[in-house]
């Protein structure tokens, strides 16, 4: 009778510690597919890189005075390194309303596809912000 109950406590033991496991394998192989990460603009551009999938995600700076506005809703603009801004930009096409953030010398993430090694066509773009950004507040009349 005493080995019965210390068989069925083990078996606890033993099936929760399996469902701990299982849990934390879960949560961490849920957490690695979803994690987007970005190649610096300087490593797209640099000989011989080959992205892992057709669309991928650059993140850099807006090059100064590089913004070109063509007609209809086609932007061509350039971004640099963070950490290396003189390195060679790429340059970004992107046909789309721009966010209310994309300004030059402020950063940027894209995702697209390569055209050639220093262009590429985005499909998307994120303004990116520092800690100290804050939006407009603006107040309604009250008699409005």
């Amino acid at each position: 009778m005493v080995i019965q109950k210390k068989h069925k406590r083990m078996a606890w033991v033993v099936g929760c510690a399996a469902l701990l496991t299982l849990g934390a394998w879960m949560v961490v192989s849920a957490l690695s597919q979803n994690s987007l990460f970005f190649y610096n603009a300087s490593d797209v551009a640099a000989e011989g890189f080959t992205p892992e999938s057709d669309i991928f995600r650059v993140g850099g700076m807006v090059v100064e005075g590089s913004v070109v506005k063509s007609k209809g809703v086609t932007t061509t603009f350039q971004i640099a390194d963070f950490e290396r801004p003189m390195a060679r930009p790429l340059t970004v096409s992107y046909a789309g309303a721009l966010p209310d953030l994309f300004r030059e010398g402020e950063g940027v993430v894209v995702s697209g596809r390569l055209i050639t090694p220093t262009e590429i066509q985005a499909s998307e773009v994120l303004a990116k912000h520092d800690e100290n950004y804050q939006p407009k507040i603006t107040y309604q009349d009250e008699r409005s």
